[in-house]
């Protein structure tokens, strides 16, 4: 097993070849395979990286030697007490990464996921620097800390160029930036080119979702955008530049089209041609027209169809069944 881990002089490396695309493991199910089983599921697929939303001891003590680096998150109800306790941050890293960091390559503690950064994101630069302490103390300083937000933080998204965020997001982005810089941690994005063109499939154009078009179908100045993946990161590049975040680099947490729950948007076809072209796109990695050759890691939405998610398109994101077996035949380099 390679016990090599991420430093902020070889992050670039991190970011090349093998390994750009992770996937997304959620437990929300009561019908899920047994996590031994899973991380058997990921390495004969070649899945080099997972998330996990929080914590999850079965799951990583099955991930002990299994060469699979994580991105292990923090729950949001969580954020408040790590905000303002360093102590309760330090016991955090002690439970949940310290045990286990001889035997399983961290990537990232992910500080909350679309956290509501409006009402709640004083509290995330606070509990991500009390969870980077931590890390720092217990000489784990390779770990990156960071959190995911969506795209909705963004009052504008089109065209790139004009990314900007919500007035009532600058002040806690712009600490949240500050933050990511001073420990060279990038930030993540959950982009869904699915949610764009199911809401408005009138100016949105299929083809645009699912990376088909050989010709720019987006003309943002000198910027050519062919599909509306590339051009979701470039808008949140672009809002990142105006709260002083230009140095930054994104990392996409989820992404992902579901097989079913929504009719003609969501059939297995369609699910399996997103997935496919994302990962070829990524795993290129040609970057974006705003950050050419600097790929965009990315991760998976998700391994499996969860059937405690909301009914409909929430719960066939997956990209396996419970029983293991694929929804449709996807390869990872």
């Amino acid at each position: 097993m390679s016990t090599h881990r991420c430093t902020a002089e070889d992050d670039d490396d991190a970011y090349a070849g093998t390994g750009l695309v992770g996937v997304n493991y959620g437990l929300v199910g009561d019908n899920l395979p047994e996590p031994s089983a899973v991380v058997e599921l990921c390495k004969s697929n070649n899945i080099q990286r997972i998330r996990l939303f929080e914590p999850n001891i079965p799951v990583l003590e099955a991930l002990r030697q299994s060469g699979i680096a994580i991105a292990v998150g923090v729950k949001n109800e969580d954020l408040q007490n790590l905000a303002v306790d360093q102590a309760a941050a330090t016991t955090w890293i002690a439970n949940h990464v310290t045990p286990y960091i001889n035997d399983i390559n961290f990537d990232y503690v992910v500080v909350g996921n679309e956290v509501s950064l409006a009402d709640e994101g004083i509290n995330v630069a606070p509990a991500m620097r009390h969870l980077y302490n931590a890390l720092q103390d217990a000489g784990k300083s390779a770990v990156k800390v960071t959190t995911s937000i969506a795209l909705d933080s963004l009052s504008i998204s089109y065209p790139p160029s004009a990314g900007a965020f919500s007035t009532s997001v600058v002040a806690p982005m712009e600490i949240i930036a500050s933050f990511l810089i001073s420990t060279s941690s990038p930030l993540m994005l959950n982009a869904y080119p699915y949610f764009a063109y199911a809401s408005d499939s009138q100016h949105i154009s299929l083809d645009y979702a699912l990376f088909r078009p050989s010709a720019p179908v987006v003309q943002d100045g000198n910027l050519s955008y062919h599909n509306i993946f590339d051009a979701m990161v470039d808008a949140l590049y672009s809002a990142l530049e105006k709260v002083g975040g230009s140095a930054l680099s994104i990392v996409v947490s989820e992404s992902g089209w579901p097989s079913a729950g929504n009719g003609n948007f969501t059939t297995v076809a369609l699910a399996q041609e997103y997935n496919t072209n994302l990962i070829s796109h990524v795993a290129a990695g040609q970057g974006t027209p705003k950050k050419p050759g600097f790929a965009t890691r990315t991760y998976l939405f998700a391994l499996f169809n969860e059937d405690q998610k909301s009914p409909g398109v929430e719960e066939n994101f997956g990209l396996f069944y419970s029983n293991m077996k694929p929804v449709y035949p996807i390869t990872f380099p």
